[in-house]
């Protein structure tokens, strides 16, 4: 069954539409790599500074797609020879200008086939991909909801995860990340959410965009798209609160927390809610944010206070965010990425647990912080001196500044290295029976690799 007809599209795109040797008439899937194309799928030939996929065209259409959107400007490029696929197979070809700009306009006239549907967009520096996965918890539990998988939040996998809208979904939940200027209200254009959701202002990408300022302006553009129903949800705690909130064309709630809360440590939080407990099992007060985000999103759709907490008891942690892996030692695993503040609420978070037997922090390196990035390691060293660890493990070269400082302070016995077999080497050694260890690093150290040895038989 196609989701779009193809002439549809290209009218809607203004794009050229060739057609050669009788075929479907429109497409049921959208997929921008020829290795995950599936019978009667849209391939999507982008662009990029290592591939062109007008190369793929044709392994595309041999692996069962129906459509491919290219440039018009790459007709003649293809490895696709037109006459031989006339007599051979059937197909059509979507000539636009720009490929990219062609997929995230086709998302938005995609989109436009669901009026009904509410449109909710999460962006932040951190805690998008946990907030969104609470509120589908939480939303789900009375509506049918679709999301983004997993963190398929950029300029191609915001567009890629709407086409996974039908007609019988009543809520959309969509993270939107960015990696450069005017990434946002890029693909704001194509969810135009009634409802938005900004997380905090932090320093992830902080060496892309040069300043905090200069990322609170960024992530607003979420906002961009209002037309003056729309709601804005922000952050009553965050320090750029009123520059977000300045100039929203819509209504502007700041949320936080209003229910009463008892940490319990390494096992989440106890929150009361409507009058009633809710186990809420992630630790960290930056979890603690992330759950009242997306209790904020939740209220605003609304669905019933039964419902959130339903969805707060459920709520479990993803891959690399405050997991927590028990067995001859305690394993934190927070290292599916990192910025200044969320490596503060990770040592946070572990200086304040009870009975925690040894404390050893595994520390990698906070990448794309840019010119930033000296300063920052450099307070995490301060940061780290003051903390209860017993031993500090760091990886990667970045993290040089904090080593020369945890060195000179002498408090804290500290190892460092850059590579990962000598680190699990030095870990393995170390440990005994009670221990609890914190990885913690951004996305490219990849410290998960530590688990089967601080885990044998571990995830």
């Amino acid at each position: 069954m196609s989701i779009m007809e193809c002439a549809d599209l290209a009218k809607a795109l203004g794009g050229i539409l060739i057609s050669f040797r009788q075929g479907p008439a429109g497409f049921s899937s959208v997929s921008i790599d020829s290795r995950t194309v599936t019978p009667g799928a849209l391939f999507v030939a982008l662009i990029g500074a290592a591939q062109d996929g007008h190369q793929y065209v044709k392994a595309a259409f041999e692996k069962g797609a129906v459509a491919a959107l290219i440039a018009r400007s790459r007709l003649e490029d293809t490895d696709l020879n037109l006459e031989e696929a006339a007599q051979k197979r059937s197909g059509i070809l979507l000539a636009v200008e720009n490929t990219l700009k062609g997929l995230q306009d086709a998302a938005a006239y995609y989109l436009e086939r669901f009026p009904r549907l509410l449109k909710i967009g999460i962006t932040g520096s951190s805690g998008k991909t946990t907030v969104k996965e609470i509120a589908g918890a939480m939303i789900s539990r009375e509506k049918a909801v679709v999301m983004n998988p997993g963190n398929l939040n950029s300029e191609t996998g915001l567009p890629l995860s709407v086409f996974t809208a039908r007609p019988f979904h009543e809520v959309g939940i969509f993270e939107l990340g960015m990696n450069r200027h005017g990434e946002i209200e890029e693909i704001t254009k194509v969810l135009k959410p009634h409802i938005a959701l900004i997380t905090n202002i932090g320093s992830a990408h902080i060496g892309f965009f040069g300043s905090n300022y200069a990322i609170a302006e960024e992530k607003k553009a979420i906002f961009s798209q209002f037309t003056g129903t729309e709601l804005a949800l922000i952050p009553g705690d965050d320090p750029y609160r009123d520059i977000l909130a300045r100039g929203i064309r819509g209504r502007t709630v700041f949320y936080d927390s209003q229910a009463e809360v008892q940490d319990r440590g390494i096992e989440g939080f106890e929150i009361v809610w409507d009058g009633l407990p809710a186990r809420f099992k992630l630790p960290g007060k930056h979890n603690l944010h992330n759950a009242f985000a997306a209790a904020a999103i939740a209220a605003a759709v609304p669905v019933r206070p039964q419902s959130i907490r339903e969805g707060l008891e459920s709520a479990s942690a993803l891959f690399g965010r405050s997991e927590v892996l028990q067995g001859p030692v305690t394993v934190i695993r927070d290292c599916y990425n990192a910025n200044p503040e969320s490596m503060q609420a990770a040592i946070e978070l572990c200086d304040a647990l009870e009975n925690a037997g040894r404390r050893i922090y595994v520390i990698g390196a906070m990448l794309e912080l840019g010119a930033e990035s000296r300063n920052a390691h450099e307070t995490l060293g301060r940061r780290l001196t003051a903390s209860k660890a017993d031993l500090i493990c760091l990886y990667g070269d970045e993290t040089l500044p904090a080593e020369k400082i945890l060195r000179a302070e002498g408090r804290i016995s500290c190892f460092h290295t850059n590579n990962i077999e000598a680190l699990a080497s030095y870990l393995s050694d170390y440990l005994q029976t009670g221990d609890t260890v914190l990885l913690k690093g951004s996305r490219g150290c990849a410290l998960e690799r530590l688990t089967g040895v601080l885990l044998p038989g571990g995830r």
